[in-house]
């Protein structure tokens, strides 16, 4: 009863926390790890507060991470996958040796694959934080893809490594043989995530209702893990494969409704864990320190936190010699793609203005050709326009933070006396944590303003949507001009319902065009799209109004009321949607 009431009041201060940061302008993740460090010396709380290590790495790390991938665009991760890939696996393998070296120098006791073991627990990103001041200040979407696919992959590189570098400390293990596990414990993970995320988008496709899907989806990255981590592979990498996967196809293969409950279950479980895990990191400081005093033949508590601290600032140099030359390959790449881009759109041309083939082999391979220039084309483009320098560079270095994924691992080495000074390493990880957090969180915002790093343009975003949404009512009005709509007896389709039809398809374009007009002539005019949203929304309160008045007579059955209460809802989420829109 006591830690169920504890449970309550967590809740209550992830809400009150996250609602209150907004008007702070401090990513909420930053306070709750202060609340936490707080509330950890309140007496009377339960003590010692200690989470065993599979709880973080295997019943909360793959639903949070399955919940970010299954927003990422997989386009933009695809597009950003050299970086990334650079990112989470090669800065990860660097910055567990050097962690390791200078660990094992500080501490005589402990070997280079222990300080390697320590090395890999410090190595991974958390982009929590980092993306939720990104977003909010509107840095590129380019820079905020990089981190979140970092954050995604590097969990799983670095915990593999860890694997790697326990299993060393037990015997004789050459560098080929942690190299072939690597390699291993990624194919396998990537061909598991594949497999679940197909079967399980197809079964989910199948069930047409909304609730037995999101139930089904909860299901999905532990199906995913599970597997994975008994052939020896990894789980967390499964679990991104699988919800990248997903996410990518949810527009294809499953309902609009279920993916509006889908997408506000899963943002509902990601704020809840994310935001808990980070608060509970505070919490458990009182007893790692407790820990560590306990254990008075090793060092102080201060010497360990000296050395976090150390290691913090390691950490950001590593970071910072290693994005050098990402940087410069990106440069290169931007100017590589300036003398390819002419190339790839006369080859697209000549293909367009090319007959098309009159057999069907034939014109699949034209389609595919058509495709494939038509991608390379748009990657090209997205290359010119979001150049990361070395501004962008330096956000990337600073944002390096790490978080739960940190702790957790820090407390699932061997308890069992193998590994020496494991309560000051833990410690040692928690400083770094906790700092990073809280010095390069803290301090994010106003690095981004001094470095003038310009976000995306929202006059831009919304001619780009204008002319998307011009794009997709082209096609619908095409449809309408030759509807292929069997009716009973062979009645012929009203031509007023038709216009009707059409008049319906064309007013989200004119809407939009109307916005952009109004932000480039910067007047204050109310056009004929806002006076519909304002009579819209009169509308919907008066029937909103009327509903509850009929509810409230109790002549139409409960039933009913609901149907049209959901009819309702979908219509102001449908209002609410575009008035949230930039």
């Amino acid at each position: 009863m006591e830690f169920a009431l504890i449970g309550v009041i967590g809740v209550i201060v992830l809400v009150v926390v996250s609602k209150f940061s907004k008007q702070l302008g401090v990513a909420a993740p930053l306070i709750l790890v202060l609340v936490g460090v707080a509330s950890s010396f309140i007496p009377g709380l339960p003590s010692p507060i200690e989470v065993p290590p599979w709880v973080i790495l295997s019943a909360v790390l793959p639903p949070l991470l399955y919940a970010a991938a299954i927003q990422v665009p997989l386009m933009d991760f695809r597009r950003n996958l050299g970086t990334i890939s650079v990112l989470s696996v090669g800065l990860v393998i660097v910055t567990a040796v050097i962690v390791g070296i200078v660990l094992s120098a500080l501490l005589p006791d402990l070997s280079l694959a222990e300080g390697i073991a320590l090395g890999a627990v410090v190595s991974p990103t958390d982009a929590v934080a980092a993306t939720a001041v990104a977003k909010r200040l509107g840095l590129p979407a380019r820079l905020v893809t990089v981190l979140e696919g970092e954050s995604l992959v590097n969990d799983a590189s670095s915990l593999v490594l860890l694997k790697s570098a326990l299993a060393a400390t037990a015997a004789a293990v050459s560098i080929g043989s942690v190299a072939w596990n690597f390699a291993f414990s990624v194919v396998v993970a990537i061909v598991i995530g594949l497999v679940v995320g197909i079967v399980t988008v197809f079964f989910r496709s199948r069930l047409n209702d909304s609730v037995l899907e999101t139930a089904m989806s909860f299901a999905v990255p532990f199906i995913a893990y599970i597997p994975t981590e008994e052939l020896g592979a990894s789980g967390i990498l499964a679990v991104v494969v699988a919800g990248l996967y997903t996410g990518h196809n949810a527009a294809r293969r499953f309902s609009a409704q279920a993916r509006i409950a889908e997408r506000l279950n899963w943002r509902t479980v990601q704020f809840v864990l994310e935001n808990g895990v980070f608060l509970l990191m505070g919490v458990q400081l009182n007893t790692i320190v407790r820990s560590v005093q306990s254990d008075r033949e090793s060092i102080t508590v201060v010497t360990a936190v000296a050395i976090g601290l150390l290691i913090c600032v390691l950490l950001l140099l590593v970071r910072a010699a290693f994005m050098a030359p990402v940087v410069l390959s990106l440069r290169a790449a931007q100017r590589r793609a300036e003398q390819i881009g002419d190339r790839v759109s006369d080859g697209l041309d000549r293909v367009r203005n090319r007959d098309e083939p009159t057999t069907e082999r034939g014109h699949r391979r034209w389609r595919r050709l058509t495709r494939y220039l038509e991608r390379r084309s748009a990657d090209i483009t997205e290359l010119q326009d979001s150049p990361v320098g070395w501004r962008g560079g330096a956000v990337l270095t600073w944002a390096g933070m790490r978080g739960v994924v940190t702790l957790a691992a820090a407390q699932s080495l061997p308890a069992d006396g193998s590994i020496p000074y494991r309560a000051e390493l833990i410690l040692i990880a928690f400083t770094v944590a906790l700092v990073t957090l809280l010095v390069q969180g803290g301090t994010l915002p106003l690095m981004i303003r001094l470095l003038r790093v310009s976000g995306t343009d929202a006059a831009a975003d919304r001619r780009e949507l204008a002319g998307l949404l011009e794009e997709l009512s082209e096609a619908g009005i095409a449809a309408l001009e030759r509807p292929e709509i069997p009716l009973a007896d062979g009645q012929e389709l009203d031509e007023d319902v038709v216009e009707r039809v059409r008049q319906d398809t064309l007013l989200r374009v004119e809407a939009e065009w109307e916005r952009v007009e109004r932000d480039e002539q910067q007047a204050e005019t109310v056009g004929p799209h806002q006076q519909y949203r304002a009579l819209r929304a009169a509308v919907l309160d008066a029937e909103r109004a009327a509903l509850l008045e009929a509810r409230s007579r109790g002549n139409y059955s409960s039933r009913i009321l609901s149907r049209a209460q959901t009819m309702l809802d979908f219509d102001e989420s449908r209002m609410a949607q575009r008035e949230d829109r930039p």
